[in-house]
């Protein structure tokens, strides 16, 4: 992961004062981990040229972890990629630039614009180029983007799905950093860690002079809070993102109440409630156990099982569940390590099973034998199934694409309909679908539900 930074024409040797870094040395810091790096290769009175590169190191994010015996870890592109890590990784090194906060003596050049050539890369994205040049092009850059070349010993494809990007114009290097900052994050898949607002005011500080005008602002701030609730606080702050008011609603939680996946587990809970019985609960792929501590406060639950393949995900749910022990009415959930894919005699005959956002990461040719477990071995009374409605991503603005990068599939109502209707045809199970979240008059809900119920045999 890279970002190289050319600038020609007059003074340019003024930027290396912005960016605080000595061009006759090589730039090395170590970021938990991971080795940051700078350099100079062109330095002359017409022409500059920098780069900055992270070396991430494997072995680094596993040891000393729990997840080193995590047997959901794959190898991925996350720590590869320039991203919101990236950025996170790289913000130390260009903080004197980004903040606008050089030496005394060199303050006359903050406001300095110059000819700029900012390329980075590679990037994983679900934006179209289109999308990607919508961002970048009504900032005066031309842009180019471009997939690097494969090279497989067999025929997969031709073109990487990687892509690099090259951007060209004429800006302050303070702007040209801010307006990569923030939309390079807006590019990740992956930005899906918690909005509060410091991430707010990251947007209004390096968005000054700029976001504001944008044709795509409110697509950027949807993309960079990633939760529209959050978003139409920053729209109906008239601009000041980082007002008392607003501030205390996201930390009293009223905003995060109302994102989608607390949708999901409002509906299962309410959906679980009208079960009789429903003592005994299975909860596939529990994650951190969110759902699970939810679960935990329902009457009449008197066992849950919490199954996830993640060790580390699993003692966070333990720490998550060790803090509401001691509240009235807790059931404490039980955490077990396990798969869908292996079966597990302690799941079996339960009241309740639930696979909430489960499915569509698992490949599609693995999910009826998967099935043929759940309701031929495990038998539950009652299964409850949640996954996202396709269709609903046009409302994204991201109809090509999937909403993770994880997800193996998404399907429409009507695949979701004929999928567990096939799987009935053997078992003694009616089903019942409902939708999660705002409905679309055309596109239905965002999240699709189906609940599967034994009959009597």
């Amino acid at each position: 992961m890279q970002l190289t930074i050319e600038a020609t024409g007059d003074n340019v040797k003024a930027i290396s004062y912005l960016l605080a870094k000595n061009p006759n040395n090589i730039y090395e810091r170590n970021h938990k981990g991971h080795l940051v790096r700078l350099f100079y290769s062109k330095f002359s009175e017409t022409e500059l040229e920098v780069t900055i590169f992270v070396s991430p190191d494997p072995i680094e994010l596993l040891k000393n972890t729990s997840n080193i015996y995590d047997i959901t870890h794959y190898i991925n592109d996350r720590e590869f990629a320039v991203s919101s890590i990236f950025c996170s990784f790289i913000k130390s090194a260009l903080g004197t630039a980004l903040n606008g906060q050089p030496k005394e003596e060199f303050l006359e050049w903050v406001g300095q614009p110059f000819s700029f050539h900012f390329s980075f890369g590679p990037v994983v994205s679900n934006l179209s180029d289109q999308q990607i040049m919508d961002l970048f092009e009504p900032l005066g850059y031309e842009i180019e983007i471009s997939c690097g070349e494969t090279d497989y010993s067999f025929d997969i494809k031709q073109k990487s799905t990687a892509r690099y990007i090259s951007l060209k114009g004429l800006c302050t290097l303070q702007n040209g950093l801010r307006q990569l900052f923030i939309l390079i994050p807006v590019l990740d898949n992956y930005k899906h860690y918690y909005i509060d607002e410091k991430e707010i005011e990251k947007l209004e500080r390096y968005g000054q002079g700029w976001l504001e005008d944008h044709p795509q602002k409110e697509f950027i701030l949807r993309q960079a809070l990633r939760f529209k609730e959050i978003y139409s606080i920053v729209e109906n702050s008239k601009n000041n993102m980082t007002s008392n008011e607003n501030k205390q609603e996201i930390e009293e939680g009223n905003a995060v109440k109302v994102r989608l996946n607390d949708l999901r587990y409002e509906k299962i809970i309410e959906t679980v409630n009208k079960i009789e019985p429903r003592e005994s609960i299975v909860d596939f792929g529990s994650g951190e156990g969110k759902l699970s501590l939810r679960l935990g406060f329902v009457n009449g639950v008197k066992e849950i099982l919490a199954v996830e393949p993640s060790e580390s995900a699993t003692i966070r749910a333990l720490e998550r569940f060790d803090k509401a022990e001691y509240k009235v009415g807790f059931v404490t959930p039980t955490t077990v390590w396990g798969s869908l894919f292996y079966y597990d005699e302690r799941l079996k005959g339960k009241n309740i099973m639930i696979l909430c956002e489960v499915i569509e990461h698992i490949d599609e040719f693995r999910l009826p034998k998967v099935m043929d477990t759940i309701l031929n071995e495990y038998q539950p009374k009652v299964l409850i199934i949640t996954t996202p409605n396709r269709e609903y991503n046009s409302v994204y603005d991201m109809e090509e694409h999937f909403r993770h990068n994880d997800h193996r599939f998404e399907w429409t109502r009507e695949e979701f309909y004929n999928w567990c209707s096939n799987r009935v045809d053997n078992y003694p199970y009616k089903l019942i679908f409902d939708g999660i979240g705002e409905e679309h008059e055309l596109y239905g809900c965002p999240t699709q539900m189906c609940m599967f119920v034994r009959k009597e045999v």
